[in-house]
C-alpha cells in the first residue's frame, strides 16, 4: 500500500507532534482536580477526528467523563469497524520516581526502543495507541483508501472502571451497530516478534477495612492488651494464599478453565527468557503459583494481589500508636468462566470468616470485569493476523494477557460483537508506573498496520 506509506512518511513529524500535544494534557480520570483537563482532552480528540474526515463527531455527555463519538459511513453495504479507545490516564504518582515530568513528553532511546520512546503518562496506555487509529483513519481518508465504514467510541473513564460506558452502550445500540470492535490497548511480545492478544483476564477489586479500638491508642499503654488492626490485617492477608501460592479462598477455583497440554505447549512457543525477565525487573528470583510457568501465571491462572495497604502513622519520625483502623485494596484477576460477582462474594465471606472477634471488618466492592477470549477462527482475528504478517514480515503469535479490559465482555453481551485486541505496546513500556513510555517505532507501525486490517477485514467479510 504505497500511497498509505507515502502519506505516513510525509506527515510523520505532524503525527508525532500531535500526539505529544495530547500527552501534555493531564487527563487523570480518577482525580476530580483534573476534570477540566479530561474534558479538554475529549475536545481535542473530537477536533482531530473532524480534521481527519469523520462525520457526526460529537461529545456525548455521561454521568462522568464524556465519550467522543464519530463515524464515516461510505457505503451501507460495506462492513463497519467500531474503534474503541480511551483518552483518560492513570495518576502519575509517585511523581518523584519519574525521570522527567509525566506530562511533559520527551523522546529517549532505550534498549527496547533504539529508535526512541515517548516518555509520558498515557503514552502507551492509551493515548498513543488510541491516536494511532485517528491517524490511520486520516491516512485512509486522505489517500482515498478506506475500504470499510468506521465508527469511533473514545471514552474518558477506562482507568476508573468504565462505569458510564455500559449505560452509553445500552442506550445507543443502534448507533454502535457494527461488525467488529477494534481495540489497541494491549501489546506485542517484541518489535521483532508480533503477537495478537486473544484472551484477557477478568477482575474483582475490593477494599477492606479492619477496625479495632474506637480511636488511635498509645502503643506503650495499650500494646499487647488490645487488637492491633494493622497486625491483624497483615495476618488475614497472609491467610489468602498457601505455601504454594495457591489462593486459599474456598470455592475460588471451582470455575477455572484448565488449559490442555496442547494449548500450554502452543503458549510455550512464545519467546521468553526468565533471566531477561528478572533482569528487566531487577529481581533475584521469580515467584508465583507452583506448577506453572511465568507466562502461564500471568495470563491463564487467577491471582490475588494487595494493591495498597495503609493505616496508623506514616509521617516523618516516630509516633507510637496503635491505629484504630487499617485498610487494604485487593485485586483478583480472573480467567474464563469465573464470575466477578461470585468471586467478590466468596472473598467477602472468607474475609469475614477469618477475622478474629477482637476486630470488626468491612469489605467494599469496587469495579469488576468478565474474562474474554477471541476465537482464532473469527474473521476479525484472521484480518489482524494477515495485517501483522504483511507489516512485520512474520506471522503473529496468539497470546493471552494478564490484563483486564472489562468492557470487552460487555461489548459482546450488549452489542453481540467480537473484539480484536490489536495492541502494539511492549511489556517494558511501564504502563501504570513511573516512566511510562511508548516506542516511536510502535506508534508508526500501528498507523501503518491498521489500514491493512481494514483491507483484509473487508476482503474476509465479502468472501
Amino acid at each position: 500500500m504505497p500511497k498509505i506509506n507515502n502519506y505516513i512518511a510525509e506527515n510523520k513529524e505532524r503525527f508525532l507532534g500531535e500526539l505529544l500535544d495530547l500527552l501534555r494534557i493531564p487527563s487523570v480520570s480518577a482525580d476530580s482536580a483534573y476534570d477540566a483537563d479530561t474534558s479538554k482532552t475529549a475536545e481535542v480528540v473530537k477536533k482531530r477526528l473532524e480534521e481527519a474526515g469523520a462525520d457526526n463527531v460529537e461529545i456525548c455527555v455521561t454521568a462522568g467523563h464524556p465519550i467522543v463519538y464519530a463515524d464515516k459511513i461510505i457505503d451501507t453495504n460495506l462492513p463497519t469497524v467500531l474503534v474503541y479507545g480511551h483518552y483518560d490516564v492513570q495518576p502519575a504518582d509517585p511523581i518523584d520516581l519519574w525521570d522527567s515530568p509525566p506530562f511533559e513528553p520527551v523522546i529517549k532511546t532505550t534498549e527496547s526502543h533504539p529508535e526512541g520512546a515517548i516518555f509520558a503518562r498515557g503514552s502507551c496506555d492509551d493515548k498513543g495507541q488510541m491516536y494511532m487509529h485517528v491517524k490511520a483513519f486520516e491516512t485512509m481518508m486522505k489517500t482515498d483508501s478506506l475500504p470499510c465504514n468506521v465508527k469511533f467510541m473514545i471514552e474518558g473513564e477506562e482507568e476508573v472502571g468504565s462505569e458510564n460506558l455500559g449505560t452509553f452502550v445500552k442506550e445507543n445500540k443502534g448507533k454502535l451497530k457494527a461488525d467488529v470492535i477494534l481495540i489497541s490497548d494491549t501489546g506485542i511480545i517484541a518489535n521483532d516478534t508480533p503477537s495478537i492478544t486473544v484472551g484477557l483476564r477478568g477482575l474483582s477489586y475490593v477494599e477492606v477495612e479492619v477496625t479495632g479500638p474506637n480511636r488511635d491508642l498509645h502503643s506503650g499503654l495499650y500494646g499487647g492488651a488490645v487488637a492491633n488492626p494493622i497486625n491483624i490485617l497483615c495476618e488475614m492477608i497472609a491467610k489468602m494464599r498457601d505455601d504454594k501460592n495457591h489462593i486459599a479462598i474456598p470455592g475460588f477455583y471451582d470455575d477455572v478453565e484448565i488449559l490442555s497440554d496442547e494449548e500450554r505447549a502452543e503458549m510455550a512457543k512464545a519467546p521468553f527468557s526468565v533471566e531477561e525477565y528478572k533482569k528487566a525487573l531487577d529481581l533475584s528470583d521469580i515467584d508465583g503459583e507452583a506448577g506453572y510457568t511465568t507466562n502461564e501465571r500471568n495470563s491463564i491462572r487467577p491471582t490475588l494481589d494487595v494493591n495498597g495497604i495503609w493505616g496508623g502513622y506514616t509521617g516523618e519520625g516516630a509516633k507510637t500508636v496503635i491505629a484504630s483502623k487499617a485498610y487494604a485494596k485487593i485485586s483478583m484477576r480472573l480467567v474464563p468462566h469465573q464470575d466477578s460477582d461470585k468471586i467478590t462474594t466468596l472473598f467477602t465471606e472468607y474475609f469475614n470468616r477469618i477475622a478474629p472477634k477482637s476486630v470488626k471488618v468491612k469489605v467494599t466492592p469496587h469495579h469488576g470485569g468478565t474474562p474474554y477470549v477471541t476465537p482464532t477462527n473469527f474473521i476479525g482475528y484472521k484480518a489482524a493476523k494477515q495485517a501483522m504478517q504483511d507489516s512485520f514480515g512474520k506471522t503473529p503469535i496468539p497470546i493471552r494477557s494478564g490484563g483486564s479490559i472489562p468492557i470487552v465482555a460487555l461489548f459482546e453481551e450488549e452489542l453481540g460483537l467480537k473484539s480484536v485486541l490489536f495492541g502494539f505496546g511492549l511489556d517494558s513500556d511501564a504502563i501504570h508506573s513511573p516512566n511510562e513510555h511508548y516506542g516511536v517505532f510502535n506508534y508508526f507501525k500501528g498507523i501503518e498496520t491498521i489500514p491493512l486490517f481494514y483491507k483484509y477485514f473487508a476482503d474476509y467479510h465479502n468472501v
